[in-house]
C-alpha cells in the first residue's frame, strides 16, 4: 500500500502543532498558517527546503535514520511519534514485510491453553489480550465481567473502539470519555503506521469514520500514543465508580498483541469493587451452566 498520504498529514499535523516560540525562533508577523514554515522546520533539521518538502509531499522511501532523527528532533517528536515516523519509514522502504512477522488473521488465532492458564490466574483484577486494532481475543473472568456491556452485544471478537464509538454505554463507563476516546483511536493510528496492511484494520477504520463523527475528527488528527500504563476512571453497571491502575505488556511469543491486566490500589474502595465484581461474575457463570446470561 503506498502511505504517502498518511506520511503527508503526519508531518504537516506535527509542523502544525509547534509554535516558533516553542522552536527558538522569533514569531515574527504575516504567518498565514498555524505551526513552522516548511522552512523553518528544514533549516532546525539542518536539510534543504526542497529536501524537506519532497518529505512532507510524504516520499520517505530511501530516507537515512540520521535525517529521520533530525527531522524528529525538529519536530519535537515524543517516543510514540518518533516511532510511528519510523514505522512509516519502513513501510515506504517496503523493509517492514520483511523486518516484522506476518500475524495470522483474528479468525484463526487462539490462545494456546498455558496462556489462558494465566489469564484465569489473575484473579484480582481485568486481564485480557488485545490486538493493535483493539479486538478482545483472551480474557479472564474478572475482564468479561468487567466487560460486560461489550459482550453482551455478542459481537467476537468483541472490540474496543467500535464499543467505544459505536455503543451509546460506553459514555457512562467511561466517565473521562473524551480521554478514553483519544487514547482509543491513538492507538489505532499507531497500529496503521505499525502495519500498514492491515485490511482488518482499514475496514474497521472505515466503519468507524462512516458511522461516528468522533472517530472521524480524532482520527484526522494523526494523534499516536504508546500505551502502556497509567490510572483510569470507570462507572460499571454492576459495582459503581472504579478508579483502576493499568499495565500493558508486549508479548514477546505473539508479536503485535498486548497484555493489560487493571489493578486497584489495596485497601481502597476500588478494590472492593474489584472484590464485589468477582462475586457477581462467579454468581453469573454459576447460572449460566442452568439459563442464558441475562442480555444486558
Amino acid at each position: 500500500m503506498d502511505n504517502r498520504e498518511e506520511v503527508r498529514e503526519f508531518l504537516v499535523s506535527r509542523r502544525a502543532k509547534i509554535t516558533p516560540e516553542r522552536a527558538g525562533l522569533p514569531a515574527g508577523t504575516r504567518r498565514r498558517v498555524p505551526g513552522l514554515r516548511r522552512s523553518e522546520v528544514a533549516a532546525l533539521a539542518d536539510v534543504s527546503v526542497e529536501y524537506y518538502a519532497k518529505l512532507e509531499r510524504g516520499n520517505l522511501a530511501g530516507v537515512s535514520p540520521s535525517v529521520l532523527e533530525a527531522v524528529a528532533r525538529a519536530l519535537q517528536l515524543d517516543d510514540a511519534e518518533r516511532a510511528h515516523l519510523l514505522n512509516l519509514a519502513q513501510a515506504a522502504d517496503g523493509s517492514d514485510a520483511l523486518a516484522r512477522p506476518r500475524q495470522r488473521a483474528t479468525r484463526q488465532w487462539a490462545p494456546h491453553r498455558s496462556l489462558q492458564w494465566t489469564l484465569d490466574a489473575v484473579t484480582a483484577g481485568p486481564a485480557f489480550v488485545r490486538n493493535g486494532r483493539m479486538d478482545l481475543l483472551a480474557a479472564n473472568r474478572l475482564a468479561r465481567a468487567f466487560y460486560c456491556d461489550m459482550y453482551a452485544t455478542g459481537q467476537r471478537p468483541p472490540n474496543l473502539a467500535r464499543y467505544t464509538f459505536l455503543d451509546p454505554s460506553s459514555r457512562r463507563f467511561y466517565p473521562d470519555w473524551d480521554l478514553a476516546a483519544d487514547m482509543t483511536v491513538a492507538i489505532l493510528r499507531t497500529e496503521a503506521g505499525r502495519d500498514p496492511h492491515d485490511k482488518d484494520l482499514h475496514d474497521l477504520v472505515g466503519e468507524l469514520s462512516t458511522r461516528s463523527d468522533a472517530f472521524r475528527t480524532r482520527w484526522g488528527a494523526h494523534n499516536v500514543r504508546h500505551h502502556g500504563t497509567g490510572v483510569k476512571r470507570f462507572n460499571h453497571p454492576v459495582v459503581g465508580d472504579l478508579t483502576l491502575a493499568y499495565e500493558g505488556l508486549e508479548m514477546a511469543a505473539a508479536p503485535g498483541l498486548t497484555l493489560t491486566v487493571y489493578t486497584a490500589e489495596p485497601g481502597s474502595p476500588s478494590e472492593e469493587g474489584l472484590c464485589l465484581l468477582a462475586s457477581w461474575a462467579a454468581t453469573q457463570e454459576a447460572g449460566s451452566r442452568t439459563q442464558p446470561l441475562p442480555s444486558g
